[in-house]
């Protein structure tokens, strides 16, 4: 069966912009150009409206200047306006080629915004089409308020379409403008006018006010549309756009009778790329691209991975340049840890992996997730306790710091079975838990070591709930020793470093 080639024309320059809050720099569009043109591989970029600024005028002329050099002109796009050619004049400052006329598309738009009868529209928009052709350039037109049009006013839609089949077109844009349409309308609305315009080039633009832009993708390629307008990350205005990422997905792996030549393995890296330049976040959950949707939290999960990968899907991350990861917090499991293990090099046996288990699933109770990055320093912190017997327990303690007070901690200790409390101030939280120490032990008459260094790590690469890392030297009576405290608290895993300590001597 012969594939039909469907158009991918990114509009996040354009509609994408719309985004509130968004605005991309002439370099930053220019960088974005080559990026989806040269890796991603998307047919068309639609790069700005005509006439918005000097700065966008500025911008395009940079993009269609690289774009000329590189043979790409005729796949770079602006929208532009009916209006007596004021739009064609600035296309001709900006180098651009390519058109996509705005127009009305449903009879309750041209009558209230523009206030004009069809005939008129069609007149004007006739005579900015023969302008266009005349200056070389090439028109594509956009039926804006398309959805609505079909729902409330049909004839008026196909009376345009009649007009515009007569005209110097090249495609025909079909925008759900405000979202509004389900699957089946899409499907049906679509399947009607191309049955009617089989020789007509269609483009469906969809918006995501109620979240069903993908599945009206997939609707209206199935209805037999040649073109679809994506923004990355589904950004643009009010819900954004259909999203490329999922869009490119779910045609690949479930419309078998089209074609798009989309790169999927730099769909995650545009993404990121994208996310940085508008500061817009990339919902950790968002399919393809989100930071979580190869990251398998389950235990049961990992342990089914490792048994014919019983719970993997067609949405393998190394189709989009991703690694599947294996979370540990409180619902890991052994598989979980083993996984990540696998990747650092490391192997535990049996009893060590059980006790690193357990203490991954207590830090996870009070941190969300666990790094990978966290793995050695837990796998030495418990392999550290093993190395003595605990006869001193911190059982609990109340560490009080208030602007203008000094610090100060109370605390309970068990020292071979017998509770001893003592309360203390000092200069920070830990030098009052070491004052109320030393209370506790001058009343058994034993020396504490002296503290002579102490360091805190976090693991490379993260954030402000990361696991601390304490590594506390001690003086004692003339040798060194060393203790480690590991927790998401710097204070508590300099506790836990000292209460290390105390089991030592």
């Amino acid at each position: 069966m012969k594939r039909r080639k469907i158009e991918i024309m990114d509009t996040t320059l354009r509609d994408g912009e719309q985004t509130s809050g968004v605005s991309f720099s002439a370099s930053e569009k220019l960088t974005l150009v080559k990026l989806l043109l040269e890796e991603l591989k998307v047919d068309r970029i639609e790069v700005a409206s005509a006439r918005v600024s000097d700065g966008e005028l500025s911008a395009v002329q940079q993009i269609t200047d690289w774009a000329d050099n590189v043979g790409f002109l005729d796949r770079i796009e602006v929208l532009t306006f009916v209006d007596n050619g004021v739009s064609l004049d600035w296309m001709k400052k900006a180098g651009a080629k390519v058109q996509n006329l705005l127009t009305k598309g449903s009879m309750n738009h041209l009558t209230h915004q523009l206030k004009k009868t069809p005939e008129q529209h069609f007149k004007e928009i006739g005579a900015s089409l023969a302008a266009a052709e005349r200056e070389g350039i090439s028109s594509n037109v956009y039926l804006e308020d398309w959805s609505n049009g079909m729902k409330s006013s049909k004839e008026y839609v196909f009376q345009f379409l009649d007009f515009l089949a007569t005209q110097p077109v090249k495609r025909i844009l079909l925008p759900d403008t405000l979202g509004i349409l389900t699957h089946n309308q899409t499907y049906d609305y679509i399947s009607e006018i191309v049955g009617r315009y089989p020789n007509l080039h269609f483009d469906f633009h969809g918006h995501n006010d109620y979240d069903l832009s993908v599945s009206n993708v997939m609707e209206a390629v199935k209805a037999g549309c040649q073109g679809l307008h994506l923004t990355v990350n589904g950004m643009g205005e009010r819900a954004g756009n259909a999203p490329m990422a999922s869009v490119i997905a779910v045609i690949n792996d479930f419309l078998p009778q089209v074609m798009v030549g989309v790169n999927e393995t730099s769909l995650h890296k545009v993404s990121k790329v994208v996310s940085a330049f508008t500061g817009f976040g990339i919902p950790a959950n968002k399919p393809i691209v989100g930071d979580n949707v190869f990251t398998q939290t389950a235990g049961i999960h990992a342990d089914g991975d490792s048994k014919k990968n019983l719970y993997f899907n067609d949405l393998m991350p190394e189709r989009f340049g991703r690694k599947r990861k294996y979370a540990l917090g409180k619902t890991s499991g052994k598989a979980n840890i083993q996984k990540n293990l696998q990747e650092l090099g490391l192997t535990l046996n049996d009893e060590e992996l059980k006790k690193v288990t357990a203490r991954i699933i207590e830090l996870g109770d009070k941190k969300e997730k666990v790094t990978k990055d966290d793995l050695p320093f837990i796998i030495s912190d418990v392999l550290d306790s093993d190395t003595h017997h605990q006869k001193v327990f911190v059982k609990s303690y109340v560490l009080t710091h208030a602007k203008g007070l000094m610090p100060s901690t109370t605390l309970a200790i068990e020292i071979n079975g017998e509770s001893i409390e003592a309360n203390a101030q000092g200069d920070g939280q830990y030098d009052a838990f070491m004052n109320a120490l030393k209370k506790v032990y001058a009343s058994k008459k034993i020396k504490l070591p002296t503290l002579v260094d102490y360091a805190v790590r976090i693991p490379p690469g993260s954030n402000s709930d990361a696991l601390c890392e304490t590594i506390i030297t001690w003086d004692w009576d003339g040798k060194e020793l060393i203790s480690r405290g590991l927790d998401s608290d710097q204070t508590v895993s300099a506790i836990k470093a000292t209460e290390k300590m105390l089991n030592i001597i």
